[in-house]
Order: C-alpha cells, then sequence, then structure tokens
C-alpha cells in the first residue's frame, strides 16, 4: 500500500532541502538523515548520524520480510506509524544493577530472538544491555538522549560491529529514533523515489 503524503509534509521536505543538499547521499542513508532532520529541525543531525549504506539495504530487506521490530519505550513504539513493535518496558522490573529499560530489553529478547531491528532512542541502559546479548540484530538503531551515557553507549554500539545507525553526540530521543525506522519503513522496496 502506497503511502499518502501530506501536503504540509510534502512542503517541509521541500524546505528542509532547500536548506540541506542531501542530494549526494545514497537512497537509505538519505533517507534516515532526512526524516531525522525532519523529526528534530536539527540540521546538525546530517553531520551527526553514523550509518552505513550496505547495512541500511540489509535492514530495508528484513524490515519489507517482516522482522520485528523492538522498542525501548512506548514513546518510540508510539512513534513507529507502520508496524507493530514489541516493547516490553511494562513488564520490567528493576533490581541491583538492572534498570527497568534493561530488563525491558531482555524480555523482548527472550520474545522475539535474533534477526530484530532494535529501536532505542531513550535509556542508554537498554542499548548497553542489548550489547551484551547474542541478538545478532538485522539493525540498531542507537539514538538514546541523555547526558549519562548515551555517548558512550552510541560509541559502544559502533565499536561493536554491529549493524546500526547511531549518533556521536549526547542527542538523541524517541521522536529521531521512530524517525530514523520510519525512514526505512516508508522507503519502498522498489526503486522508485517517495519525496
Amino acid at each position: 500500500m502506497k503511502r499518502v503524503i501530506h501536503p504540509i509534509e510534502q512542503e517541509s521536505f521541500r524546505r528542509l532541502r532547500a536548506r540541506l543538499d542531501t542530494s549526494g547521499l545514497p537512497p537509505l542513508t538519505r533517507a534516515v538523515v532526512e526524516r531525522v532532520v525532519h523529526s528534530s529541525a536539527d540540521l546538525e543531525y546530517a553531520t551527526d548520524l553514523v550509518m552505513d549504506e550496505a547495512e541500511l539495504e540489509h535492514a530495508h530487506t528484513a524490515l519489507h520480510a517482516d522482522a520485528p521490530v523492538v522498542a525501548d519505550v512506548e514513546m518510540v513504539a508510539a512513534g513507529i506509524t507502520r508496524r507493530e513493535t514489541v516493547c516490553r518496558l511494562r513488564e520490567a522490573r528493576s533490581g541491583p544493577g538492572l534498570t527497568r529499560s534493561a530488563h525491558a530489553v531482555r524480555l523482548a529478547y527472550e520474545e522475539v530472538g535474533p534477526g530484530a531491528v532494535w529501536v532505542i532512542g531513550c535509556a542508554p541502559t537498554a542499548l548497553e544491555e542489548l550489547l551484551t546479548l547474542d541478538a545478532s540484530p538485522a539493525l540498531v538503531i542507537g539514538l538514546p538522549v541523555g547526558f549519562v551515557g548515551a555517548a558512550e553507549s552510541k560509541a559502544a554500539l559502533r565499536e561493536s560491529g554491529l549493524p546500526a545507525v547511531s549518533n556521536v553526540s549526547e542527542k538523541g530521543g524517541s521522536a529521531v529514533a521512530a524517525a530514523a525506522l520510519n525512514a526505512l519503513l516508508y522507503h519502498p522496496a522498489s526503486t522508485e523515489e517517495i519525496l
């Protein structure tokens, strides 16, 4: 089913492209950069985001073959508009040395197993926990936000060798993490342009 694009969204992308030249980026990288910038109105994401086109292509294929999508918090899940997600934060409990977010990642992994797409936009501890599992993800969108652990957890993600979308700075959040995933979901399986 082709996505209907509202005129306000079309105008927003026109203005974004007038201020930021993304034409030289590979297709899926461009889609992610533009969708994240669009969701945040922050042009700095164009140079802050880190991703690999081949990894995005693999994740795009996995998503269009219905790979499970896991969100760390319900705000991320609510922002993902074209796919049901797994979010186990409500059932999770904190304990000694374990945050609720980290426990939620454990619970979600028990449910989905390897090959999922993980979307982490809130808690650095959720990303840190994912890195301890043998999750074999199709992709990790690791964009947690905060002054404690966010930049460090994203650096650890990049060092892990897992296929990932991350950024270098402390900024991130639920909206941008969901936007990065939506960019891959909205991008058609064929080569036609969407915006």
